[in-house]
Parts: structure tokens; sequence; C-alpha cells
């Protein structure tokens, strides 16, 4: 599957949703990166710190609230993703629409979800 994913808000606790998501999208064959306030390691994928411009990335989908989101919105915006999935918790009107400005399609979704329904 063609669909390279950026999660942010990658984190080494098993518990949390980013986590969650990281392994389900390994176990679904899509390639991930990781984007963090801590380096770490999940099931292989490295936990970036520094937000670095990977190229060819289909979704970056979310896992930080709406006030910790303002520091990504170019760097999104930027990496030119097909769209952006805002899962629950992340929801953001003002993002959205830039997001939509800028041709990408944001989607208020859970990617647990989406992959367990093979929607994503």
């Amino acid at each position: 599957m063609d669909k390279k994913t950026l999660v942010i808000g990658a984190s080494e606790n098993r518990n949390r949703y980013a986590n969650r998501a990281i392994r389900s999208l390994l176990n679904n064959g899509i390639d991930v990166v990781a984007l963090g306030r801590k380096k770490g390691v999940v099931e292989g994928v490295e936990i970036e710190v520094e937000k670095k411009y990977y190229k060819n990335i289909h979704t970056v989908t979310l896992y930080v609230n709406t006030k910790n989101q303002v520091e990504f919105y170019n760097y999104i915006i930027d990496l030119k993703p097909k769209r952006v999935i805002f899962n629950p918790g992340t929801e953001n009107n003002f993002f959205e629409q830039l997001l939509t400005k800028n041709n990408i399609e944001a989607e208020n979704a859970c990617t647990l979800v989406l992959l367990s329904l093979n929607s994503y």
C-alpha cells in the first residue's frame, strides 16, 4: 500500500493512541514515519523530535491537541500530503480550512477505525 503516513504526537507508551496507530499502520503494510516530543522507537520506527521534510507523505495523522498544532501548520502544508486526519480530540476548524485552501484533504476520523474497516 502506497500511503506513507506521518504520525505527529508519537510516543513509546503502548497505551497511547499514536503508538497503537503506528503499530496498526505497520501491520497493514503502510510505511510510517513519526514525530514526537521525545526520541524513541516503536516497532522499528524512530520517533524524531525535529521536523524533517519527508518526501511522498500521503497522510499526516494528528495526535496533538489544537493549541499544539499551531507549530505544525506550515510544516504540514509544506509536506503537501494528500490528506490530514484529525483523530478524536484533535479537531481544528481553523487548520482544516487552511488545509483545504492548500488543496489538502482534512478528515475528522480515527486512524485506528479507518484501518479496522479497511477504509484507510
